[in-house]
């Protein structure tokens, strides 16, 4: 019993200083409004863009163009043989997460413009992008974004 208390109190510790994380899927998408758009349910996407990525530190297709307005179900694909994930975002903040990435590498990723895929798995994401420009999709995984592991969506006017 003693052994069973002193488990709980390491891991409930544990879990309470020890962990660095961000961002969460279980966030509001409405209270989740971005420079990028928003989290929005994959079943009501309009499309699905199916996004393959490799161990030779690419995204297929490398460029996608999106409508104002338009809810897309992002499929990244892992066709390596290492851990790849795909992350929306402007290109500021993509370059300042994978740079915190490289100091805390095992950092837990669980946002709604994320997915982390092991090799031979695929993920999902739901966006709705609401204002055009130009935005991105890199893989933080130490290392990937340095090598150009980064593509690029423009979203043009309805």
């Amino acid at each position: 019993m003693r052994h069973l208390v002193a488990a709980f109190l390491l891991l409930a510790f544990g879990s309470a200083v020890g962990q660095h994380t961000h961002g969460s899927k279980t966030a509001d998408p409405k209270a989740a409004e971005t420079a990028f758009g928003r989290a929005a349910d994959p079943a009501k996407a309009g499309r699905t863009v199916r996004v393959e990525m490799t161990d030779q530190m690419r995204f297929q297709p490398a460029d996608v163009t999106v409508k104002r307005g338009e809810i897309v179900r992002f499929v990244p694909v892992n066709k390596g043989q290492v851990m790849h994930e795909m992350v929306l975002g402007t290109l500021p903040e993509l370059k300042k997460h994978a740079e915190q990435m490289k100091k805390h590498a095992h950092m837990p990723h669980d946002a709604a413009n994320m997915a982390h895929v092991a090799p031979g798995k695929q993920g999902v994401i739901g966006w709705q992008f609401t204002k055009t420009g130009e935005f991105f999709y890199a893989c933080l995984v130490p290392g990937h974004f340095d090598a150009g592991m980064v593509g690029r969506v423009k979203v043009v006017a309805d």
